[in-house]
This record gives structure tokens, C-alpha cells and sequence, in this order.
């Protein structure tokens, strides 16, 4: 048998490859397929199925275009959410995907209506389940999210979640591998370990949807409060209509000189995939500071589906590949150009410059000290009440500053600084550059962010503050 993970960087996707004797099935693919059609040429495998365990939130899936390149069918549940599917499976039913290798459909709703899991069995042990293709229903060390269909009917869906993980997957038997679609850092489920391997056996010794009752894990459920990213909407459309046609091409993104970009990025957003401390240094007036490993996060928070996309990266030969393929994943493919040169050649060319300040751990008393300071924290609520915050900081996730800032901070008409503050400085730069185009004046990043101020002993509070504003359910970017 043969048996691969794919792992998607920055929206920490994974899909599988399983198959035996030539033939193959790929599990929850991505839509740039080259990798998985590159594994099945390894193995002199044929793709003969695009297994889907639901329409995916985060990512425009690949199973149409599988289907296209290599004639897969596309496999999945009769739940009408789904797209297209040419071979409907209802709960319990099955076939063999390879020679010797059987999948068992198991309707597990509760993160979407129509998710789906498939037990593998094998020929050597037809009666026990060697593994099972979760989606996200169940994670490593964690229960997928329920609020994506409906918020208002979290706690009904978590419900539902938890009845189908042990009516459905705790009959697997312990040594079930469990084979989820995410891994730790999706927006698609909370505290996911930080590992890629599991059993039934292990998960339900530790496993909220498992060691907790019923009630407690609704409760837990309802008091998750998740970022949901803008663009999800977008994806659940895509996906319901079979995805997207083919990735835009790096090759077919311009290469445009300092002017021209200039003139031509007024037509659209610019994104800035340098580090925070470069951004700081030096940038387009107007940019987005988004670091690469961060571009299929958060582009989608920012820029609507057909917003004209211009990048600046440190080497275009080296990273811009990256970069289209990370905003195609969540359906930007407008990307029109990168800035010839970097930054260097937008600076030697005399073009206008805008920067933002930078304030290490140790000196954000000192500043306060000279001047009005304020303190804004943009980590999720789980990282600022549970891991601690600086003393008086106000608190508005990253995701929502453009949107929210008003609420916050109404006023920047004062001398007041802003010193922004996350985790280490990258969603703080992003942040930043936020502020910037909204009129803010003194803008600083707190570089090494929280884990800085941690390692020097810094004081910290912990639980909500009465400055932090509540993150409403976003339905699309606001430019």
C-alpha cells in the first residue's frame, strides 16, 4: 500500500494519497494539484478518485480539477451542500478505492451539515478499521469548529458533532489511525495539537469531544470564540460549484518597474511580504505588511475575489512562485504585478517612502513615560485572556482592525503613539500598516511582541479588558 500526507503550508491543510496495485484516491485535495499528480508518477499510480469529506471553508478545493487533468471521480456525501459528485455515498456505504483497500462513508455532521468521514479497511484485517479520513469533524486533540453554518446554532451543532464521533468513530476501535484535514494553526478548529499522528485509542483519553460530556463540550463549543476569516463565505460558494479552474501562472504576473507600479497599484491593494522589520525600515505608502507564511490567512481578509493584487517581495525569482500559488489556494487570482527591484528599486528611484516605528520590550515604559502611549494588542481572545497582556492594553483582533478600529480608538487626530503588539511582531506589522491607512500618525511595532515581553519578566494581565472590542461575524472584506 501506499500511503502519503500532503501538507499545505500557512492554512496547515492536509490531504492524503492512498492506493495500491496502480490505482490511487486523493483525499480533501487543494486546487494546484501538480504535487499529488507528481506523487501518483512516484508511485505509478492513476488518480482514480477525488475523496471529499465536505465542502471546505479555507481553501478552493481540487477535486474538479483532478477530475479534469487526470479523470478522477469526484466521491462524496448526498447531502445537497455538497457540489458535484459522481458517486454519492449515504452513511455506511462503500467501495474499494484499491486493490485491497475498502472506505466505509460515515455521515458526521456538526462542523458543516454534510461532513463526511471514511473508515479504510484493509484486506488484511477486513473487520477493523486501520484508519479513518476525518475532515473536520475531529482533529488531533480537538473537535472541529460549529459555528460556520449558522452561529446562532453552535451549541445544536455541537451537539450533533459530539453524537456522531461516538456513535460514528468511537465504534472504530481503538487503533483507528485518525486522518483529519487540518493540522494544528487552521482557523478551523481551536486547541489543535501540534502533531500529525493519532489514534481513536489516544484521542478519547484526552480529547474534549471525548473526556468531556455531552453538555461540557457544547458549553465548550459555545464559549469558542474563533476568528472566522471573510473569505470563508466566499470558498463555501466556490466549493459548492466544484471549485476553481487552474491557478493563475507566476509566470504570467508582470514584472513592473518602480513608476509603473506606482501607477498601477492605485487600482488595487498592495501586499508587502517582507519581514515586519524590513516593512518598518521602508515601504509603498499604503501597503499591506503580510509575511509570506501569513499570505493565505490573511490576503483573503483584506482584498475581495477580483481586487487587483501587487506584490513586493524580497527575490521574485525565488518567492513569487509561492506567493501566487498561497492566494490561488484561497481564490485570489488577480495578482497583476511585483515591484522590479523590491524595495531597494522602489527607494533608488526617489519614489515616495513610508515607514513605521519599532519599540523593543524593555522601552515601552520609557516612551510612555515621554508621551501619550497606547497599547494595542491584536492576538485572538483565546491568546490575550489565557496567555496574558500588557498591563491597560486595549485589544481588537488583527482580522477586524480596518473594520472595528473606530470603536476602539476613535481619535487620531492626538500626539497619542500606538505601540501594536502580537505574539513576535508579524501580525502586529499587518496591523500596523492598518493603522497607517486608516490616518494613523505615530504607529510603532513592538518587536518580539509578547514573547519578548514574557522572557524579561514583564507584568501581565490576564482575562478580557474593558478596552477590547467584541469581533463580530464578518461577511466580507472592507477595503
Amino acid at each position: 500500500m501506499i500511503f502519503e500526507r500532503i501538507k499545505t503550508p500557512g492554512i496547515a491543510h492536509v490531504a492524503y494519497l492512498i492506493g495500491n496495485q496502480g490505482e490511487a484516491a486523493v483525499v480533501d485535495p487543494r486546487r494546484d494539484v501538480d504535487e499529488y499528480l507528481k506523487l501518483a508518477r512516484k508511485h505509478k499510480l492513476t488518480i482514480k478518485y477525488a475523496i471529499e469529506t465536505h465542502r471546505q471553508e479555507d481553501f478552493v478545493m481540487g477535486s474538479a480539477e483532478l477530475a479534469r487533468q487526470c479523470g478522477a471521480k469526484v466521491v462524496n456525501g448526498r447531502h445537497t451542500a455538497f457540489g458535484h459528485g459522481d458517486i454519492r455515498l449515504d452513511d455506511g456505504e462503500g467501495f474499494e478505492i484499491a486493490k485491497g483497500i475498502r472506505i466505509v462513508a460515515l455521515h458526521t455532521p456538526g462542523h458543516t451539515p454534510e461532513s463526511m468521514c471514511y473508515a479504510v479497511h484493509l484486506d488484511d484485517a477486513p473487520d477493523h478499521a486501520w484508519a479513518v479520513f476525518t475532515g473536520d469533524t475531529l482533529f488531533i486533540g480537538e473537535a472541529g469548529r460549529t459555528d460556520l453554518t449558522d452561529p446562532s446554532q453552535t451549541g445544536e451543532h455541537a451537539a450533533q458533532l459530539y453524537d456522531a464521533v461516538h456513535n460514528k468513530l468511537l465504534p472504530l476501535g481503538d487503533q483507528t489511525i485518525v486522518l483529519p484535514a487540518h493540522g494544528s494553526g487552521s482557523v478551523c478548529g481551536g486547541n489543535i495539537a501540534e502533531r500529525d499522528d493519532s489514534t481513536i485509542g489516544l484521542e478519547r483519553r484526552y480529547n474534549p469531544v471525548f473526556v468531556r460530556s455531552r453538555q461540557a463540550f457544547v458549553q465548550g463549543k459555545l464559549d469558542e470564540r474563533i476568528p472566522r476569516p471573510p473569505y470563508f463565505r466566499h470558498m463555501e460558494q466556490v466549493n459548492s460549484k466544484g471549485g476553481m479552474g487552474p491557478p493563475l501562472s507566476a509566470g504570467a504576473v508582470r514584472v513592473l518597474q518602480p513608476k509603473d507600479f506606482q501607477a498601477e497599484s492605485r487600482r488595487g491593494v498592495v501586499f508587502d511580504l517582507r519581514l515586519p522589520e524590513a516593512f518598518a525600515g521602508g515601504h509603498v505608502p499604503g501597503s499591506y505588511s503580510i509575511w509570506a507564511d501569513g499570505l493565505p490567512v490573511f490576503a483573503g481578509w483584506v482584498a475581495e475575489p477580483g481586487t487587483p493584487i501587487y506584490l513586493v517581495v524580497d527575490d521574485a525569482e525565488t518567492a513569487l512562485d509561492d506567493a501566487v500559488k498561497a492566494l490561488g489556494r484561497v481564490g485570489l487570482d488577480h495578482v497583476k504585478g511585483v515591484l522590479a527591484g523590491s524595495f531597494e528599486g522602489w527607494r533608488d528611484h526617489g519614489l515616495p517612502m513610508a515607514g513605521v516605528g519599532t519599540v523593543e520590550a524593555g522601552r515601552v515604559d520609557e516612551d510612555a513615560a515621554r508621551r501619550d502611549l497606547r497599547v494595542l494588542d491584536v492576538r485572538d481572545d483565546n491568546e490575550f485572556e489565557t496567555e496574558g497582556h500588557i498591563p491597560g492594553a486595549s485589544h481588537l483582533y488583527v482580522g477586524y482592525v480596518e473594520l472595528e478600529l473606530d470603536r476602539l480608538l476613535p481619535s487620531f487626530d492626538s500626539d497619542a503613539a500606538v505601540v501594536v503588539t502580537c505574539g513576535v511582531g508579524h501580525r502586529a506589522s499587518l496591523a500596523a500598516s492598518m493603522l497607517l491607512r486608516r490616518g494613523a500618525r505615530d504607529v510603532r511595532n513592538l518587536l518580539g511582541g509578547m514573547d519578548a515581553w514574557k522572557r524579561l519578566e514583564r507584568p501581565m494581565d490576564f482575562g478580557a479588558s474593558e478596552h477590547s472590542v467584541t469581533t463580530p461575524d464578518v461577511e466580507g472584506p472592507r477595503l
